[in-house]
């Protein structure tokens, strides 16, 4: 896997990272669940392999892959480009939505997270995009910490009462 010397290649992941993304939507799930086991189920995934190839091939949905020299991945970002057009309250702003940052456990706190996220902000300025948002469980304080450190504010709070 990648390490502090190792160069990233940030990239639009293909089907051949599949196998590696679906590892690490695992991994997602399991913080989740660890977090939240009265919404989160164990040991399963967001998304199958065939759901994954036609995210794959959907530009209005692009997912970028860091990449070690090696060619291991090391991490994801799934994105969602986001407009609300002839709304009655919002601006038609173009937004792109992070639905999903991982990095694989093995490689946390090298820098592979602050990569792929720069990666994506670059890309939706690129794009035209007005600003780029996410949702982070708030049973998820690493990556709450994470989001925080890289600038990110909070834009809106979600709350709920269980009964």
């Amino acid at each position: 896997m990648a390490s502090n010397k190792q160069k990233l290649n940030i990239c639009r992941a293909e089907k051949k990272h599949i196998p590696a993304i679906v590892n690490l939507l695992h991994q997602v799930c399991l913080v989740h669940h660890e977090g939240r086991p009265d919404l989160f189920k164990k040991g399963t995934r967001k998304y199958t392999d065939s759901q994954l190839e036609k995210i794959l091939k959907d530009d209005s949905k692009p997912v970028f892959v860091a990449e070690s020299e090696s060619g291991d991945v090391a991490g994801y970002a799934f994105c969602i480009f986001q407009q609300h057009e002839n709304d009655n309250i919002l601006t038609p702003v173009k937004t792109l939505y992070i639905d999903d940052l991982c990095v694989d456990e093995k490689c946390r706190g090298q820098g592979i997270g602050s990569a792929l996220y720069h990666s994506v902000l670059d890309f939706a300025s690129s794009q035209g995009c007005y600003n780029v948002t996410l949702n982070v469980w708030a049973c998820n304080e690493k990556a709450m910490a994470f989001y925080k450190a890289m600038g990110l504010s909070v834009q809106k709070t979600g709350m709920e009462k269980i009964l």
